[in-house]
């Protein structure tokens, strides 16, 4: 991408309605656009990282077994009404409307429902099961707080997925493979070191359900951390009996503050009974199938990249998370040899299979490192006077700040 071509503008001002620090840098830097609050479309470098995201995430869940599809965001009210979730009485949050023909309708804010549906057209015997469902889909939630930027919106995407089992240990077993599979998400995120898995409130189904929890100052959430297990307890459930029950020792935890990044939950068979999704066991007799729910709020988590790691120039994107893995900053004027290097490295670059963005606009140098600096992007390539008669190139890296001269021949290693 030549950032000519490019549509979208940096802006110097931080927008005047935004007080999360994650909105004011993504629209600064134009990754993404408000259309109301807690309402965000994604710009073109919006898009490159969130898909970026996507990938990783998506990576993960296939290899524990995922099976990825995409459901209706239009929900059925006789449907949510089988399982007593669709009066607001009940679910407060719903977006839902009247249908020309008829009848009520809801944009979707979860998907136990009409993926149990779903499932009981496959499923019939235990040689079925088990399976693991998900997909990254847009959800509807009529939020109160949309003060958090992108963190906090009642239009966002999901990735949920859902586990059927025919038993406990083998919902045990798919459990255990979510959280391994979502620790290693984490860390390709670059957040492993300040992620934690979290005992919260586990409902009906089990004890406690668990939660990644990120270590930030922006988050709405209190939790204590021991620090030598890497686990920790949410404050709702941060009593001297949980603490027994998870062999932790009060004197040993950490209070801090934290982002709800991602979630793991036991659904037992709540849904599946009320729903009709069940199996022939090997024995003969009919059984209720056994579930799991688990997210990452993928919109969420490009706010919390935000929040925790840029700095006070701009965005500080993680390598396999960032739009690009370059950004070429040429400070010649057009048809110079500085700029016919620039162009060369560029085309030599994409050729070999790098994600370049290439800034070929006629600007001050110091326009182009503020924006590049903004931008966020890992790796700034400098070409200057000094590229041209050595052939070594200034290269800055986002995270650390460290400047090198490098070889041309190296850009590519």
């Amino acid at each position: 991408m030549k950032q000519s071509h490019l549509f979208t503008r940096t802006r110097r001002e931080a927008p005047a309605d935004e007080v999360a620090k994650n909105a004011q840098l993504l629209v600064r830097a134009g990754y993404i656009h408000k259309e109301m609050a807690g309402v965000y479309s994604y710009l073109p470098l919006g898009l490159r990282t969130l898909n970026n995201i996507i990938r990783i995430i998506r990576e993960e869940m296939n290899a524990i077994g995922g099976q990825e599809i995409v459901m209706t965001a239009l929900q059925d009210k006789a449907l949510w009404e089988r399982t007593d979730r669709w009066d607001d009485a009940k679910v407060d949050n719903w977006f839902k409307t009247k249908l020309a023909v008829g009848g009520d309708t809801g944009l979707a804010i979860t998907h136990e429902e009409p993926l149990t549906r779903i499932m009981a057209a496959h499923i019939s015997s235990y040689r079925d099961l088990p399976a693991m469902v998900y997909q990254f889909q847009n959800k509807f939630r009529n939020e109160l707080r949309a003060k958090s930027g992108v963190m906090r919106g009642k239009e966002f995407m999901m990735k949920d997925l859902y586990s059927f089992a025919k038993s406990s240990e083998e919902h045990e077993a798919q459990y255990a493979a979510t959280r391994a599979a979502y620790i290693k998400v984490f860390k390709r995120f670059g957040l492993a070191k300040r992620t934690y898995p979290t005992f919260a409130s586990g409902g009906v189904f089990a004890d406690f359900s668990e939660e990644f929890q990120t270590v930030s100052e922006a988050g709405e959430d209190t939790i204590y951390v021991d620090e030598e297990k890497h686990v920790a307890v949410n404050k709702e459930v941060l009593t001297d009996e949980a603490l027994a029950k998870l062999g932790l020792d009060r004197a040993r935890l950490v209070e801090k503050k934290a982002i709800e990044s991602g979630n793991i939950f036991h659904l037992g068979t709540r849904f599946s009974e009320a729903l009709g999704l069940a199996f022939t066991a090997e024995d003969g007799t009919k059984k209720p199938v056994i579930m799991g729910s688990y997210g990452i709020g993928v919109t969420r988590m490009v706010g919390i990249l935000t929040e925790v790691f840029a700095d006070e120039k701009g965005l500080v994107w993680p390598a396999e998370v960032a739009p690009f893995a370059m950004h070429i900053v040429s400070l010649g004027k057009k048809g110079d040899e500085i700029s016919k290097t620039a162009d060369a490295l560029y085309e030599d670059l994409v050729k070999a299979g790098v994600e370049v963005l290439y800034d070929d606009r006629e600007l001050r140098a110091g326009e182009k490192f503020a924006d590049s600096d903004l931008l966020g992007i890992p790796r700034r390539i400098v070409v200057g006077k000094d590229a041209v008669a050595t052939g070594d190139f200034e290269v800055v890296e986002r995270v650390t700040g460290e400047v090198a001269k490098i070889p041309r021949a190296e850009l590519f290693s």
